[in-house]
């Protein structure tokens, strides 16, 4: 019993103590709501009190851009007032502007009208002056012409006389020198007859001693190959007579169709010297008197020609697809040709583009004439002429063009590169 009374005053005990405590948590409790209404209320009041002060800005600043729009308003009227005042004075501006600019403009016309009257005076009285001077000019040009010409025709003719007086002391001199080696000729003929005739003699007696030594057949067939031999041998020589005949009549025929074709090259040259003086080609002029000079030497050596044997055909050449036989002078001679061409065109070409005259090879005397340089031997003129201009083109290309691509100037010469003389001659040796 006693500790059961013991255990109910525990009891007892704990449930005051656990109602106190529900008590006091009870009055904490009701305290701390308190708390938090006073502070709710506090942020209610002062939210408000922010709301107020913002409805009062916002009102204010209604209020200051109501009174800025009226500002602006006003300052806007200002300005256009002001732009319409400026507009209509330029509108002032501008129409007395144009009629100074129309005053201005009738002046200029009246100044301009003077002007021209006097211009086309002065033009007229400078045509006339001009008609005048150039009427005097002609007349003066056709003075020194008729003397100029004149004076050529009268040291034409001076020269004419004396190249027939040498003319004819050098084919008298010809003439004296073609009868001493015609005499000399016969001389050597005889002297080598008869040294070939004993060379024969002494070959026959080798060979009849040859014949005995050698065995029958050995002997047989050495006569069969003499005999084809001595039968070849007599046929070149017969062969080489005849052409050494024919040779020497040929070349006589040539020499004597370049002096009678020589009056007509010298009325061609008179005529285009006229023409080149009234084209005022003078460059072109003085190459044309060189190349004259050049042909009156040709002349002159030509007629002191004298034939001369320089040995068989033993080289060819090309022409058209087709070849042709020559010794060595007239393979020489080709070449020459071909040469000269090349320097007499570079020149011509040269005093076209000095001239500034257009590219024309062929309208050229050297290309015309075509016979510079040449000597009758073992060429026809024809020939010589058809190389010399294949030379010349390349030459009056190079010298319009002032350029070397067919050719070169050294050690004052001009000369064709060597494999285009070979694309134009194709000069081959024969065994």
């Amino acid at each position: 019993m006693k500790y059961l009374k013991q255990i109910g005053l525990s009891l007892a005990i704990s449930t005051l103590i656990l109602g106190a405590g529900d008590v006091a948590n009870a009055q904490g409790r009701r305290g701390r709501g308190e708390e938090r209404r006073q502070e709710n209320q506090a942020a209610r009041e002062q939210r408000q009190e922010e709301r107020q002060n913002r409805r009062n800005e916002q009102q204010s600043q209604q209020q200051q851009t109501q009174q800025q729009q009226q500002n602006s308003q006003e300052r806007q009227q200002r300005w256009e007032q002001q732009r319409q005042q400026q507009q209509q004075n330029n509108q002032e501006r501008q129409q007395r502007w144009e009629q100074q600019r129309q005053q201005q403009q009738q002046n200029s016309q009246e100044r301009q009208q003077r002007w021209e009257q006097q211009r086309q005076q002065q033009q007229q009285n400078s045509q006339e002056r001009q008609q005048r001077w150039e009427q005097q000019r002609q007349q003066q040009q056709q003075q020194r012409n008729d003397q100029q010409r004149q004076q050529q025709i009268q040291q034409s003719r001076e020269r004419e006389d004396r190249w027939q007086q040498q003319r004819q002391d050098q084919i008298r001199q010809s003439q004296e020198r073609e009868q001493r080696w015609q005499r000399d000729r016969q001389q050597q003929q005889q002297n080598r007859d008869w040294e070939s005739q004993r060379q024969r003699q002494q070959q026959q007696q080798q060979l009849e001693q040859q014949r005995r030594q050698q065995s029958d057949r050995d002997r047989n067939r050495d006569d069969r190959n003499r005999d084809w031999n001595g039968r070849r041998d007599d046929n070149r020589n017969n062969d080489n007579n005849w052409r050494q005949r024919n040779w020497r009549q040929e070349q006589e025929q040539r020499a004597q169709r370049y002096n009678q074709d020589w009056q007509r090259r010298q009325s061609v040259l008179y005529q285009r010297q006229r023409v080149l003086e009234q084209q005022r080609r003078l460059n072109q002029l003085r190459y044309q008197q060189r190349y004259y000079e050049q042909l009156r030497r040709d002349q002159l050596r030509l007629q002191q020609w004298r034939y001369n044997d320089y040995g068989p055909y033993n080289y060819r050449y090309r022409r058209g697809g087709s070849y042709y036989e020559t010794n060595r002078y007239g393979a020489e001679q080709l070449q020459r040709a071909i040469n000269d061409g090349y320097g007499e065109g570079f020149q011509a070409g040269q005093a076209d583009r000095q001239d500034g005259y257009g590219f024309n090879p062929e309208e050229a005397y050297g290309y015309q004439d075509a016979s510079y340089g040449y000597d009758a031997y073992y060429v026809d003129l024809n020939e010589y002429q058809y190389y010399f201009r294949e030379g010349f083109r390349r030459g009056y290309e190079d010298g319009y063009n002032s350029r070397s691509q067919y050719g070169r100037y050294s050690n004052g010469s001009y000369s064709i590169l060597g494999t285009i003389l070979e694309q134009i001659l194709g000069l081959q040796l024969l065994n």
